[in-house]
């Protein structure tokens, strides 16, 4: 079973649920699946799925920051429930010395030996590590390697 055909099984059990708070955030991500699909006339695979369940929690993450922020903690509890709702259809993340170690074994694949490497090893290790590990993370991770 896809993903994206996990999500529509879940739609459909909150619909039943009557779980309205969840159901909307499971048509939110579905909208944004079907977009992407109309977009890019394209079938999404389990890993477009994954980005887009990524990007719209960093949303999420952000609009949480702002309204804490502002004092609205009504709306930040919200957006604090749509991502636990989305971070469900997230594949298990990476620990922080994992993502040290990826990231160790990418530059030394790689050969990169300063900051000018960056993008190189950005790059790899976006095409390594999409939707297993944060990528603020993997910069950070990144950027510390190549600083040694």
């Amino acid at each position: 079973m896809s993903l994206k055909d996990r999500i529509t099984d879940d739609m459909k059990a909150a619909m039943r649920a009557k779980e309205a708070d969840r159901l909307s955030t499971i048509r939110m991500l579905l909208a944004a699946c079907k977009q992407k699909e109309v977009d890019e006339r394209v079938e999404l695979d389990d890993a477009a799925v994954v980005a887009i369940v990524d990007k719209l929690i960093k949303q999420r993450k952000d609009s949480i920051a702002a309204f804490q922020q502002a004092g609205r903690t009504d709306l930040a509890d919200k957006e604090s429930a749509e991502v636990a709702v989305l971070a469900a259809y997230l594949p298990q993340r990476l620990s922080a010395d994992e993502i040290v170690a990826e990231v160790k074994a990418l530059v030394a694949e790689l050969g990169a030996t300063g900051p000018g490497d960056m993008g190189k090893v950005m790059g790899a290790a976006k095409a390594r590590l999409a939707g297993k590990a944060d990528m603020g993370q993997v910069s950070a991770a990144v950027k510390q390697a190549l600083a040694q």
